[in-house]
Parts: structure tokens; C-alpha cells; sequence
């Protein structure tokens, strides 16, 4: 599997900066939401058909790496 960092990116000139899927304008947070609310991916990606499983699966490792960042003084 991929990195997360091949699917989502972060601009500010593109949703003030937040992290979305490469190439659209959907927010990581929204398919965390959706995943959170116990969408599955099949249902996610009917919302939103130009997403891919892979996309979905990039979220919650952004998501994963993001919990385990540890601040150095």
C-alpha cells in the first residue's frame, strides 16, 4: 500500500489549507466524519465517486500518523 502522502495534500491557496484528497477539494476531516458516522467505503465513494478505496484507506493512515506525532521541545 502506498503512503497517505500519495493521495492527500495541503495547500493554502485550495480549502484555506486543510488536507484533502489529491486533486479534489474533499477534506480529509469530511471522510473521517463519514467513516466515523459508520459509512463504509462503498457508501463513501457513492457520495463521492471520484474517490477510491485507497483514498479511503490514505485518510485514516493520515489520521493514524497524526496521533502519533510526539512534540520535541
Amino acid at each position: 500500500m502506498k503512503d497517505w502522502q500519495n493521495h492527500i495534500e495541503s495547500t493554502p491557496d485550495v480549502l484555506k489549507g486543510k488536507p484533502r484528497i489529491k486533486n479534489t477539494r474533499i477534506p480529509v476531516s469530511l471522510i473521517l466524519g463519514y467513516l466515523a458516522s459508520e459509512y463504509d467505503f462503498e457508501e463513501i465513494i457513492e457520495e463521492f465517486p471520484d474517490l477510491t478505496k485507497d483514498d479511503i484507506k490514505a485518510c485514516l493512515r493520515y489520521a493514524r500518523d497524526l496521533s502519533e506525532f510526539e512534540l520535541t521541545a
